[in-house]
């Protein structure tokens, strides 16, 4: 019986450090936005959501900002009826007018958001099913960490892929890429 409690108790510690995998429900979370009201993934149940990791200090970030090109990559996502969560863990807190983010912008003080999902870089991207279960996880596009913003449009977009494969029920024809960028910095547990 002690062996057995043993091994409950292991499982279950596996348990609450399981990690957001492509294919299983995503890890639900709350943060503060820009206004201070509290969002959790559970509010955009029924909508398709793209998470975004974001550091404002990053060059690969900012390529994608200065262009307008992420904030293109927002409306469309938002104006198809989705959510696009802009997740800042690691980074300083931002006061910059919401206005510039079309999408909503999350601070992930306690870095929850980031630990539950992995996120490793900036911009580390995820694409949320509307049942809750994570379609893509990785860049945002086929790009690299080049800080051009030529780049961008000879890249194939991988989360807007992803976003459209769901909307139409299927499967995102990938649905795994390796992420570039920055290094989201987590202070030590």
């Amino acid at each position: 019986m002690r062996i057995l409690s043993s091994l409950l108790a292991c499982f279950v510690a596996v348990a609450a450090f399981a990690t957001a995998e492509v294919g299983k429900p995503a890890p639900d979370f709350s943060g503060k936005t820009l206004d201070g009201k509290t969002v959790s993934l559970a509010d955009f149940k029924g909508k398709v959501v793209v998470l975004e990791w974001y550091n404002p200090g990053c060059p690969v970030v900012k390529k994608f900002y200065d262009a307008g090109k992420m904030q293109e990559f927002q409306k469309q996502v938002i104006a198809q009826g989705g959510a696009w969560l802009i997740i800042n863990t690691g980074g300083a807190e931002i006061k910059e007018s919401s206005s510039y983010y079309p999408g909503t912008l999350v601070q992930d003080t306690n870095q929850s958001i980031g630990r539950a999902f992995e996120a490793k870089v900036t911009p580390h991207c995820y694409v949320i099913d509307e049942k809750g279960i994570l379609a893509y996880k990785g860049a945002i596009d086929s790009g690299s960490v080049s800080t051009k913003a030529s780049e961008i449009d000879k890249s194939t977009n991988y989360v807007l892929a992803a976003v459209k494969a769901v909307k139409e029920g299927k499967t995102p024809e990938v649905a795994n890429s390796k992420p570039y960028g920055c290094g989201v910095k987590y202070n030590k547990p």
